[in-house]
């Protein structure tokens, strides 16, 4: 199974007689049509597990095949892989067998036995096992370039009710213990050069929507605590999949909400790289992200007061809000306003998405796109003249399986 290398893998450099390179210029991805990345071999240890997650097909009441890795064989498949170039790194996580230490104690010495036998330079990421005590997480951020913990389900009533034997407190715990010594350890280095590296591409974690009752404004609330109590790297979102019978879960055949896992991450883009606060992305009064257009586009519908934004005046901070206009190609209008009067043919040439900008921004001269609208018909008018590739899946998604 492949799956996700983010572009802050890190900086591990080669050394001589190494084999790998987790730098930035050393690491080659591929990515799939939805954005992801396919250049990790992403394993499971074993897929014996104590605990009994309603969502999990792990879980151990579920009627299913057992299988488990040897260190030595998790070792030996990567070192394979890895020299015939099928990948660049391991992803590697695990069920829970015999407890949180014991299974612990096996990602790190895969971990431990890639770096200091095989001399492997490649990605690792380790997922932290829930219960694992403060030392093994602390070994395992030494030789991993990216530690995670899932969060599982972003409620804590809807974690009770599917995963009673787990609980948000726990599954925080190691967060905290990751993120202080991240904290530790860079101070250190400045006055000691050499002292080791932690967990350098940071932390992360992933939660499961779809399978409980959340809100769209419970998740991003969530998310934004995370980022900023525990400083993640990132917070991954995956649309519950129903593969298990359970009268607690969706019914099988249920569709996948992909549509909705596009909108997350596309409100997670937003607090991120944006400005936006989880409050203004999704309002109490509408608790979930609109399916018919991105965050950003539902965020200026809904506050027409701001717009049009006169592109020649407004802050970054604004100009960055108005649909359309990334981060980059805000920054190019802050540079050439002050040489030039910007029109829409600037602004595309700029790499705006001026079918979308158009209906928001100000020009010097007369931006005719804006006679049409009305407070009436805003909405209707600007999602009918712009496009989502989610208009099609919208009215019949496609089976996963």
């Amino acid at each position: 199974m492949m799956s996700l290398a983010p572009p802050s893998a890190g900086t591990r450099k080669n050394q001589g007689g190494a084999l790998g390179d987790a730098s930035a210029t050393g690491i080659c991805h591929s990515y799939t049509e939805d954005g992801r990345c396919v250049s990790l071999l992403k394993i499971l240890l074993t897929n014996h597990c104590i605990y009994d997650c309603a969502y999990c097909t792990s879980r151990k009441s579920n009627d299913t095949p057992r299988a488990a890795f040897t260190v030595e064989e998790v070792v030996d498949l990567t070192m394979q892989f890895y020299r015939r170039n099928y990948i660049e790194g391991l992803f590697l996580s695990s069920g829970i067998f015999k407890s949180g230490d014991y299974t612990m104690e096996r990602l790190v010495e895969v971990a431990k036995l890639l770096r200091t036998r095989e001399r492997f330079n490649g990605y690792i990421h380790l997922k932290t096992i829930p219960g694992a005590s403060k030392e093994l997480l602390l070994e395992a951020g030494l030789y991993a370039d990216r530690l995670s913990v899932n969060i599982e389900i972003p409620t804590k009533s809807g974690l009770a009710l599917l995963a009673p034997e787990k609980s948000h407190d726990e599954l925080k715990a190691p967060m905290e213990t990751v993120k202080e010594e991240i904290i530790t350890i860079r101070e250190s280095r400045k006055t000691h050069k050499k002292a080791p590296k932690f967990t350098p591409a940071g932390q992360t974690s992933q939660m499961i929507v779809g399978a409980s009752n959340e809100t769209d404004l419970q998740v991003i609330q969530l998310s934004s605590h995370f980022y900023k109590t525990y400083d993640l790297k990132r917070v991954y979102y995956s649309g519950y999949v129903p593969m298990l019978s359970d009268n607690r879960l969706p019914a099988i055949g249920t569709p996948v909400p992909m549509v909705r896992e596009n909108r997350l991450y596309q409100a997670d883009w937003l607090m991120r790289f944006y400005g936006f606060g989880a409050h203004e992305i999704v309002e109490p009064e509408s608790p979930f992200l609109d399916l018919d257009c991105d965050p950003k586009l539902a965020w200026a519908i809904r506050h027409r007061e701001h717009f049009p934004v006169n592109i020649q005046t407004a802050t970054y901070e604004m100009i960055v809000r108005i649909p359309g206009i990334g981060t980059k190609t805000a920054k190019k209008i802050v540079k050439a306003r002050k040489f030039n009067q910007l029109t829409l043919y600037h602004l595309k040439k700029m790499g705006a998405a001026v079918n979308r900008a158009k209906y928001f921004i100000a020009t010097t001269g007369k931006n005719e796109h804006l006679a049409h609208l009305t407070r009436d018909n805003f909405r209707q008018y600007v999602l009918a003249q712009t496009q989502t590739k989610f208009k099609d899946q919208r009215s019949g998604q496609l089976a996963l399986f």
